[in-house]
């Protein structure tokens, strides 16, 4: 029996979502042609979040943001971390507590992903091309395929 719904989020630097729901007869076709266009829309996203921002207009979540992006992009860091990181590329003090709820928000948005408990957490960027996937369809490298039949 077909799949009859299929979902993807798409995350932008923001921690806006998109959300494309397909719902009929999902074809691996279909699918394909699915993940395709939510791959396009990721690129264009990409592309915007590169664009050189002026940082003194962005608000500190937003500065946060960014930091983690240009400077965080595949290692697991804490909120220190960011602390020290912010307070040296932004010259301007911000309170750990302002941290830590800047990444907890981020985590719950789907842009971090978290480990650790209170003072042991540790975050880490969720990369762009990571979207979710219907239990059927598998990821192996950049290849894509169904299961159950398909």
């Amino acid at each position: 029996m077909p799949v009859r719904k299929m979902r993807v989020k798409i995350h932008d630097e923001n921690g806006d979502c998109c959300t494309i729901t397909f719902e009929g007869s999902v074809t691996k076709e279909k699918a394909v042609h699915l993940l395709d266009l939510a791959e396009l829309l990721g690129v264009l996203w990409k592309k915007r979040a590169e664009r050189p921002q002026q940082t003194s207009s962005l608000s500190k979540y937003g500065k946060t943001r960014l930091l983690i992006e240009r400077n965080f992009p595949q290692d697991w860091f804490s909120s220190k971390d960011i602390q020290n990181a912010y307070e040296k590329i932004f010259k301007e003090p911000i309170q750990l507590s302002t941290v830590s709820t800047y990444l907890s928000r981020m985590a719950n948005r789907g842009f971090l992903m978290k480990t650790g408990k209170h003072r042991n957490q540790r975050y880490k960027m969720v990369f762009e091309d990571t979207i979710e996937l219907p239990a059927h369809v598998k990821r192996n490298n950049s290849l894509l395929t169904m299961s159950h039949g398909y």
